[in-house]
């Protein structure tokens, strides 16, 4: 289950970095998806980052299964990822 979260992570992380989320700046809709994974409710992921895009049955039950993984983590984790996104995305701007 890890394994397949992880690459569904990945996938969404390649989409939003290589501009196929036309219209909206990459960093902005990306912070916003993370942000909604780490600490939202899979609803707040829909109404928010989604929810211009249709987003089938089979996509929101791997989006419930990927948020299940992450509220799984320990608080400690989640705060250090949201701090190596930061920093990545910080170092993006001032390059």
């Amino acid at each position: 289950m890890k394994g397949s979260s992880t690459f569904l992570l990945a996938a969404v992380t390649l989409l939003c970095t290589c501009g196929l989320v036309p219209g909206e700046d990459e960093n902005e809709f990306f912070m916003e998806f993370l942000q909604s994974l780490l600490v939202g409710s899979p609803e707040e992921l829909y109404e928010g980052p989604l929810g211009k895009y249709n987003v089938n049955a089979d996509a929101k039950a791997a989006l419930t299964e990927l948020k299940s993984c992450i509220d799984g983590m320990q608080p400690m984790h989640k705060a250090e990822l949201v701090k190596l996104l930061v920093q990545v995305l910080g170092s993006q701007d001032s390059a």
